[in-house]
């Protein structure tokens, strides 16, 4: 359980899913598909979506990079978070917007898999939120690290293996797949 008192609502929070991101990303359509399935799925139940978009000098505001996918659109109501780190809570107002909304369980879904989406689920988890990563709705990119590859498939295999029963002290995350997520009833929300 959350350690969030006075919350008690799952928010599905899609993370820097732009053109820039996810250009080379692994499994790109099928994944930026599973996204916005999962997003009209999160709409159709009420639960409520804020979005996250990144912005640095190789992806600067405004700039075709920086855009989100064509494939998804951000609805009415649904607040827009910018960030420059890669963790969703640095130097933004997410924690705010989660406050209005109730939230105290996130469900995060996104791309770059070893960047952003890491650094923002052990934020949550730090700052009191129970989580909930879709294993199959994030993403990233083959990468190198001291001349070594790194693939993205296995970037993400290792995130999920890493955060599946994750917990701490009042907290806790899981992993779900899509289907898993979309057949769960805990998810729908009143």
């Amino acid at each position: 359980m959350s350690t969030l008192s006075n919350r008690n609502r799952e928010v599905l929070l899609v993370v820097d899913v732009q053109n820039g991101v996810v250009f080379d990303a692994w499994n790109r359509d099928e994944v930026v598909s599973k996204i916005s399935t999962i997003v009209n799925a999160a709409r159709e139940r009420g639960l409520p979506i804020v979005w996250v978009q990144h912005n640095e000098p190789e992806m600067p505001i405004d700039s075709e990079y920086w855009q989100l996918v064509p494939e998804l659109k951000i609805g009415l109501n649904e607040p827009l978070v910018h960030k420059q780190f890669r963790s969703s809570f640095e130097d933004t107002d997410l924690e705010e917007r989660l406050a209005e909304l109730q939230a105290d369980h996130l469900i995060v879904i996104g791309a770059q898999t070893n960047n952003c989406i890491r650094s923002t689920v052990y934020s949550a988890l730090e700052k009191g939120y129970d989580v909930t990563l879709i294993a199959d709705a994030h993403t990233t990119s083959d990468d190198e690290w001291n001349g070594q590859a790194v693939s993205a498939e296995n970037a993400i295999v290792e995130q999920n293996r890493t955060l599946e029963n994750y917990e701490l002290p009042g907290r806790s995350c899981e992993v779900k797949t899509m289907t898993e997520f979309l057949l769960d009833t805990e998810t729908v929300i009143s």
